[in-house]
């Protein structure tokens, strides 16, 4: 009594303490963990290069306009996570080599002047871009007259005129390209090959050699009769640690998954709910309308060909009359009906040109500034003048406006309504998401029978009584694990555990799981040997994890390698077995003839290999064996070679030399060329090695 009546009056103190404590450990785990801005760096900092920090919004800038320019050029509206991954590591990389280059060239004191930039605009030798923006397609040149015309009206442009702010940006991604040719100059004019190189080439590429050889496969002894020892990994290992440098942090994972789908019951409920929408589709008099308010997908309606459809619904639509319902169907995991609103005969292919303007500074103002160029192009001003000089499309405004020629399908709804709907040479103003375009038909051609359907759709989706089954199993489950017994309760449980090796902490997805940036976070926070603390929702799935093991960055350890490098060391023991065999066969041996049938094998006469190209006939790539080879005197019985697929003794019969190399200019250009395609990505790679690069994505991402 005396003990919990002093608990009973101190519990305040007590709890005090308690969470102080709870959460300075927790506060300092954090720190620790992530080294934020308490010890060093930045809380906005997400990476470094030689020292110099990236901040997050900037980083995260440049995604979004990466991301903006990815949706513009693919028309998505939409992307997935792994898309998203993808961008963030290319703009990552961009970040890294900018960095990297711009060091490098700062070093060497590598500038554009200013006399150097009027050239590349305004010389003899411009720029490709400004080829590409002012030139003319028939000569291939700058058109001056267009230049120069552009450049007076930007003088007079106003300081705050959006075409001065488009133009700085040009220039200087001029001056960073040409600074960008002068380090890639500096780096190639610095490669060299010398004769002998061009000699070596030549006769590796020519000399003939012909020989003989009995081989003993490493599939004649199987794996079950194999047991390395603990010296033979450590051999294997010694011997080929530098292919065991990690280039990054990875995690791996061992994971559950309990499975959420839609159920039978599911289904049919679903379907039930599309079947009494019916009698109101039928009904309907604005189809728009009720897609918007019923759909789950809201799928804009558009004249489309035969082929473009539903393969369920091409066969219907284009026999059926205006107003006809087909369904409920069941496609792409929703049940469907479809409204066939109209039938025409329209154009199969239109070419056009657009000029699209933004809308930062509100759709009125774009609009009305597309009024404005849209009478000065009925008034006679080129369309592809004020394209190269208004159009946020870059792609297009280098071209005038130039679209090209395109069927259904290839444009956003509103766009395509415009140009497969008007006529030749129509002027068109219609805005999108992507901004305002005036559109210019050039041409339409073809001509062929197109429906505008009507969709509304019903995902198919488990019930909360389904998803909480599901849900319950993995908490229960999660209840029964520890660190120690992760795999032992599955087993029991009966469930399949999963494993995702080598997670990188940028990753979007894992094994079958395509967004697990939630666990994948959690792994990165984790320690080994750990399982989650939560049942992560993903999708239709509940996964329980476990942080099975940890890759630094540098040297793996053996341990760490230990499983992945197995069959290469039961193969080096193997080896070892068969060499013994192949040089008990040597032993007293005059002859390939009497090898072969000490070893139980046969002779296998090879013609005409060349050094360059090592690939036995019928087999695999032998570059030891065929080095070998070429090292080697003819008549002469070799020692065992260890080969890719087994082990081989041969005996050279001849070698045959090309003609002599009279002129190695062509040989040197050759190898020259091949340093140079290559060179480019080991320098950056050695830059990048040698900047300390440092990571911290995992924070933010």
């Amino acid at each position: 009594m005396g003990i919990m009546g002093f608990l009973r009056n101190r519990m305040g103190l007590i709890l005090v303490i308690v969470i102080g404590f709870a959460l300075f450990a927790f506060i300092a785990g954090e720190v620790i963990h992530y080294g934020s801005s308490f010890f060093h760096g930045d809380s906005n900092e997400i990476g470094e290069v030689a020292g110099e920090k990236i901040a997050y919004d900037d980083f995260n800038k440049r995604v979004e306009e990466n991301t903006a320019n990815f949706k513009q050029q693919s028309r998505q509206d939409e992307i997935n996570p792994q898309i998203t991954s993808y961008i963030q590591e290319n703009t990552w990389n961009q970040v890294v080599s900018e960095k990297i280059l711009e060091k490098e060239m700062d070093k060497l004191g590598l500038v554009v002047g200013d006399d150097e930039i009027k050239s590349l605009i305004q010389g003899d030798n411009p720029s490709p871009q400004i080829i590409q923006a002012f030139g003319n397609p028939q000569t291939g040149q700058v058109d001056r007259t267009k230049l120069m015309n552009f450049l007076s009206n930007l003088s007079a442009a106003k300081a705050d005129d959006p075409i001065r702010a488009r133009w700085d940006a040009f220039v200087q991604q001029i001056v960073d390209n040409k600074r960008n040719e002068k380090y890639l100059s500096l780096v190639s004019n610095s490669l060299y090959v010398n004769s002998l190189e061009a000699k070596d080439d030549y006769e590796a590429k020519n000399q003939l050699a012909n020989f003989k050889y009995v081989k003993l496969d490493y599939a004649s002894i199987p794996d079950s009769k194999v047991t390395p020892t603990d010296d033979d990994y450590q051999s294997y290992y010694n011997d080929h640690k530098q292919s065991f440098d990690n280039s990054q942090e990875t995690r791996s994972l061992a994971y559950v998954s309990f499975n959420a789908a839609p159920s039978k019951d599911d289904s049919s409920a679903i379907k039930t709910q599309v079947e009494k929408l019916v009698p109101e589709f039928k009904a309907s008099t604005n189809d728009s309308l009720f897609v918007e308010v019923n759909a789950d997908t809201k799928t804009p309606m558009v004249y489309q060909h035969k082929g473009q459809l539903d393969p369920k619904l091409d066969s219907v639509m284009f026999s059926a009359a205006p107003g006809f319902v087909y369904g409920p169907y069941l496609s792409t995991g929703s049940y469907k009906i479809a409204k066939l609103v109209d039938s025409r005969v329209g154009p199969d292919s239109v070419t056009a040109r657009h000029i699209l303007l933004p809308v930062n500074g509100g759709v009125d103002k774009a609009l009305k500034t597309a009024d404005s160029l849209k009478s000065l192009i009925q008034g006679g001003k080129s369309f592809a003048d004020l394209a190269k000089m208004y159009s946020v499309d870059k792609g297009s405004a280098d071209k005038g406006g130039d679209l090209g020629t395109f069927g259904r399908g290839a444009m956003v709804p509103v766009f395509e309504d415009a140009a497969f709907n008007g006529k030749k040479g129509d002027i068109k103003v219609v805005t999108s998401q992507f901004g305002v375009h005036i559109i210019q038909i050039m041409d339409q051609k073809g001509s062929s029978k197109v429906v505008k359907v009507a969709i509304v759709d019903k995902a198919l989706s488990a019930s909360t009584a389904t998803q909480s089954a599901a849900y319950s199993k993995a908490q229960a489950f999660l209840g029964t694990v520890n660190n120690d017994n992760f795999t032992e309760q599955a087993q029991k449980s009966g469930l399949k555990v999963l494993l995702a090796p080598d997670v990188t902490a940028t990753a979007a997805s894992f094994g079958a799981v395509t967004n697990g940036r939630e666990v994948v976070r959690w792994a990165y926070k984790a320690s080994g040997g750990d399982v989650s603390d939560q049942v992560f929702t993903i999708g239709d799935q509940y996964i329980v994890a476990q942080l099975t093991t940890i890759k630094s960055k540098g040297i793996l350890p053996l341990e760490a390698v230990k499983t992945q490098i197995k069959p290469f060391v039961i193969t080096e023991v193997k080896a070892k077995i068969l060499t013994d065999k192949l040089q008990n066969a040597l032993n007293g041996s005059s002859n390939i003839d009497q090898v072969a049938q000490k070893a139980g094998s046969q002779v296998v006469p090879i013609q005409n290999i060349v050094l360059a190209n090592p690939v036995i006939p019928g087999g695999a790539a032998e570059y030891k064996l065929i080095g070998t080879v070429f090292g080697s005197q003819p008549g002469k019985l070799s020692k065992p070679v260890e080969g890719q697929a087994g082990v081989f003794v041969f005996v050279v019969d001849n070698f045959i030399k090309p003609a002599p190399l009279t002129n190695a200019v062509r040989q040197k250009q050759e190898i020259g060329q091949a340093l140079l395609q290559r060179s480019g990505q080991q320098i950056l790679d050695a830059l990048k090695d040698k900047a300390n690069v440092k990571d911290y994505r995992v924070k933010f991402l």
